[in-house]
């Protein structure tokens, strides 16, 4: 730009300074994205044998996969069938977001989403999940899992933990209706749910439908069994709810019933029933 007097003066402009900020705030913002989606990634930590056979390119021989996803569902497992002792912990999902931590070094004994295969068969997966996974990690979840498992000649079961408040019915529900079990299945389920059916317009959300899904979309059997509770927290008759679903899977894994006082101590936190119901 020239002036008056000849003078050339060089241009300036406030809306390039600003493009430019832009342009570094986008890469800063771009770069604190990737960082946390990584940050959020779901990461399988297996035991070295499994890890070994993973890389070698195969897959884990699973007949049944029994999945609990919940306190009372995890603590069922825990009491009726872990405390057995005929389980080994074979690997942990390590999950990270808003309102789960995932600890570096964590065992799987103290993890929050845990693997259990049976000494004597297998073929019989476990997992138990008490922490909160998001909900953009719910399809990463199913998606590593399942990789990781042969698909055919795979059952699916998952007891899943859920409010009564949830429920939604036309008719009177008494606090004395709970808890009760209800089932959701895919297509290829071809045996007989060990409850009735998950009524209309209730739904299966998280993991329990994430899982579902997967199962849907890829023809694997499998089905949900929904506990509807009015208790907060462990409690010995909620989980007691889950027996029938195990007791029909018999064939595959031997139920410790009824565990010892000392077993269910240890994760029903108190015998004081808080109901959410009002009567």
């Amino acid at each position: 730009m020239a002036t008056f007097f000849g003078e050339v003066l060089s241009v300036y402009s406030r809306a390039v300074e600003e493009e430019d900020e832009d342009i570094v705030e986008n890469e800063e913002d771009e770069e604190i994205r990737r960082e946390l989606e990584k940050k959020r990634e779901v990461n399988l930590l297996w035991s070295p044998e499994i890890l070994q056979s993973l890389t070698s390119g195969n897959k884990l021989q699973c007949s049944d996969f029994i999945l609990a996803v919940g306190h009372n569902a995890a603590s069922f497992l825990s009491a009726y069938v872990l405390s057995s002792s005929n389980w080994d912990a074979v690997g942990r999902a390590s999950v990270w977001n808003e309102r789960s931590r995932a600890v570096a070094g964590q065992s799987s004994e103290d993890s929050a989403c845990v693997f259990y295969r049976h000494k004597d068969n297998p073929s019989v997966l476990i997992c138990r999940v008490t922490c909160y996974i998001a909900e953009d990690q719910l399809f990463q979840w199913a998606e590593k899992v399942f990789d990781c498992v042969q698909h055919r000649g795979l059952n699916v079961t998952v007891l899943s933990d859920s409010s009564v408040a949830d429920y939604k019915t036309e008719n009177y529900l008494s606090s004395s209706s709970a808890p009760f079990l209800r089932s959701l299945h895919t297509t290829a389920f071809s045996d007989q749910p060990v409850c009735q059916s998950l009524e209309q317009p209730n739904i299966v959300t998280g993991l329990p439908a994430a899982v579902l899904n997967h199962c849907q979309v890829h023809c694997i059997a499998a089905a949900v069994y929904q506990c509807y509770s009015d208790v907060i927290g462990p409690d010995s008759v909620t989980m007691e709810t889950y027996t029938p679903v195990l007791t029909k899977l018999g064939k595959v894994m031997q139920l410790v019933q009824p565990p010892s006082t000392d077993v269910l101590s240890k994760f029903v936190r108190s015998t004081d029933i808080q109901s959410n119901l009002y009567i």
